[in-house]
């Protein structure tokens, strides 16, 4: 065969192939837009859920979405009403399974302490609750003030108890202010596990307890050595303990009693002087 004939239908026989496989893929493209897309109808928020509320039919409402159903999305609205919601849910967003308390456990604080962890609650004031700025969702430090048990002196001292605990709840809100202003409350509820709880209800007995409010974005634990009241006043050096003043005695010191020999040797005489021995006066 002419070999200029042979490079003619090998070049047509590769332009058809492209040809051919261009007009696949519009082909498949169009098939495919034009099937059904496979949707699923989850349960998601009607409007905006606060943190602790009780779900009720007029809080959900469905919608549809395509592909994968997310792990944990609640498909029928029977299986969220009358659950309480253990974090804020904003409106349009899928109500999950991690999103709300157990069937029964119904609403309020209890059950937005997870699991293994306990609400201790925690008399404050003005100064103690940082001026009313102390509110759910915020990060604070403990510190207790007193005289250690079995200290040489009665000196004061302050020492950071715990660090970076959660607010759970200011007064009877569990929820921040929309406003921001700052709210006076008499207790406050950190969210601490059973060994901190335990640490925290002692120490409320005969220390006083101060609430340090900390960045939220803040989590590194400082070591901070507990600080005396006497450093305070010394420029952070303890003061030196005073012993027992010594006075001088203004009494003259008795002068010892001596005695003289004479001794003549010739023309030279000479004279020692001996100091009496004490007890031979």
């Amino acid at each position: 065969m002419n070999r200029r004939l042979l490079t003619i239908f090998l070049f047509a026989f590769v332009i058809a192939g492209i040809c051919a496989w261009a007009v696949y893929r519009m082909v498949g493209t169009r098939i495919a837009a034009s099937r059904p897309i496979a949707t699923t109808r989850v349960v998601a928020a009607a409007r905006d859920i606060p943190l602790g509320a009780v779900l009720t039919p007029a809080d959900l409402t469905t919608i549809a979405i395509a592909g994968d159903t997310p792990k944990g999305a609640i498909l029928k609205m029977d299986d969220a009403v009358n659950r309480g919601a253990t974090s804020e849910i904003y409106q349009g967003e899928i109500v999950m399974e991690s999103r709300l308390a157990g069937p029964g456990s119904g609403g309020g604080l209890a059950p937005t302490i997870p699991k293994g962890m306990r609400a201790c609650a925690v008399k404050v004031n003005e100064v103690i609750g940082v001026a009313g700025f102390v509110i759910p969702g915020s990060r604070v430090d403990v510190l207790a003030s007193g005289v250690p048990p079995n200290a040489p002196s009665a000196t004061e001292e302050t020492e950071t108890l715990l660090q970076d605990i959660q607010v759970l709840s200011a007064g009877t809100d569990i929820q921040k202010d929309a406003t921001g202003k700052p709210q006076q409350v008499q207790v406050v509820s950190l969210l601490v596990t059973p060994e901190q709880a335990e640490t925290l209800s002692l120490a409320s007995i005969s220390l006083s307890i101060q609430l340090v409010l900390r960045n939220p974005m803040d989590t590194e634990m400082a070591k901070v050595p507990p600080t005396a009241i006497s450093s305070i006043f010394s420029n952070g050096v303890p003061a030196a303990p005073k012993g027992p003043r010594r006075v001088a005695s203004s009494a003259p010191k008795a002068m010892p009693q001596t005695y003289s020999i004479i001794v003549s040797n010739g023309s030279k005489t000479t004279e020692q002087k001996f100091a009496i021995p004490e007890g031979q006066h």
